[in-house]
């Protein structure tokens, strides 16, 4: 989908100047003694624990890469604005950074429904923006400007059935959904999987983030028959509270989740009512050499364990890095380094080859939870099967 100036309400004189002041100061900005990248988080309200380890994987990066010193001799700088977990508030930070002119990369929402919100400012600013949100129309609307750095969920419904189906011998399967754009896209494909995997979905049920009671939903999903639980959860301290109420509802039912289900806020929440679940996700502790070196650097500087929340942005940061340092800071050399020089890179979610779509990830991980802790059972790869 293309959007034009006309359509985005670019009806005044002042506007139009005010861009293209904005487009000429970021063309400049490659001449600044630092580079700034932009940087949305949920800072405050239902996500703020996932923001605050976002914030941290982007803070870690920078402090690596400044200290060897910087990117052709600048000092990265982030520049943070809090989009507070809701729609309006994400594009209103995003304008903010868009208006920086020394901004020329901005490292969007994990969350689709605000990336969703937020793709036509992105493309009437034309700044390159990486994105977390996994939902696949993100990257398959025409938006030369958006880059994925987590593996959409084309590839995680289809693992997410394949396994439950072919290893967990699931036959009647209860779905919980968030029915916001990640979790409404994820249960559409992942009732499809199901479907070609041979399973019965029994009962198929949405909620709104921020729910705090879920006894109703699982009351249904007992009474339903179900032999799995799948879950499409957008945020962790959701996916906290449910297991503890599915722990204490005495469900023994086993369980797969999206990314969701297998992060450190999760875990943290749901205590021992996390261990014995299945996930789907691209980031693991130990699941790389590169990831061993991010989570120790991580529990080291942070006292806490990393999760996929500061993981992907620490490879956005990076990868920015990396081009900036071989393409240079314009937003046209960047957005072409992205798509044109990435290819191979090893990041600590997985190795990235950025496609014509803008999806830098191919692959996922089969993981399971015990003791705390989140360990390997298989990884998936996509790139061997284009």
């Amino acid at each position: 989908m293309k959007y034009s100036a006309k359509s985005l309400g670019r009806s005044t004189a002042v506007l139009g100047l005010a861009l293209a002041s904005a487009c000429a100061g970021q063309a400049q900005a490659a001449d600044s003694g630092t580079i700034k990248i932009g940087l949305i988080a949920d800072l405050t309200g239902n996500a703020a624990l996932s923001g605050h380890h976002k914030v941290d994987g982007a803070k870690l990066a920078v402090a690596q890469i400044n200290a060897n010193g910087g990117v052709n001799g600048k000092k990265l700088q982030l520049v943070v604005q809090d989009d507070r977990g809701s729609n309006q508030a994400g594009v209103s930070a995003y304008q903010k950074l868009a208006s920086d002119t020394e901004i020329n990369a901005i490292i969007g929402s994990i969350r689709s429904t605000i990336v969703k919100a937020t793709l036509p400012y992105i493309s009437r600013y034309k700044i390159p923006t990486m994105i977390g949100g996994t939902d696949p129309e993100l990257t398959h609307e025409g938006n030369q400007w958006v880059f994925r750095f987590r593996p959409n969920d084309n590839y995680a419904s289809k693992v997410m059935a394949k396994y439950s189906t072919n290893e967990m011998q699931a036959k009647k399967v209860a779905i919980l959904y968030d029915t916001d754009a990640f979790g409404a896209a994820g249960n559409r494909l992942l009732q499809k999987a199901l479907k070609a995997d041979g399973a019965q979905v029994v009962t198929d049920q949405g909620y709104t983030t921020g729910t705090k009671d879920y006894t109703s939903y699982l009351a249904n999903i007992k009474s339903s028959g179900a032999d799995t639980v799948e879950t499409y959860m957008t945020d962790s301290e959701d996916e906290g509270q449910m297991l503890k109420q599915f722990s204490r509802m005495g469900l023994n039912t086993q369980l797969i989740g999206s990314a969701s289900t297998a992060t450190a806020v999760t875990i943290q929440l749901a205590g021992d009512a996390a261990n014995g679940k299945y996930a789907v996700t691209g980031f693991v502790n130990d699941g790389n050499d590169a990831a061993k070196q991010f989570s120790a650097a991580y529990k080291k500087k942070y006292n806490e364990q990393a999760d996929l929340y500061a993981a992907w942005v620490y490879d956005a940061v990076n990868v920015l890095a990396k081009v900036i340092g071989k393409d240079g800071n314009k937003t046209t050399q960047i957005q072409q380094g992205l798509r044109h020089d990435v290819k191979g890179y090893q990041g600590v979610v997985g190795t990235y080859n950025f496609d014509k779509n803008g999806d830098g990830l191919h692959g996922l991980n089969v993981v399971k939870i015990d003791d705390g802790q989140v360990h390997v059972v298989k990884y998936v790869n996509f790139d061997a099967k284009k």
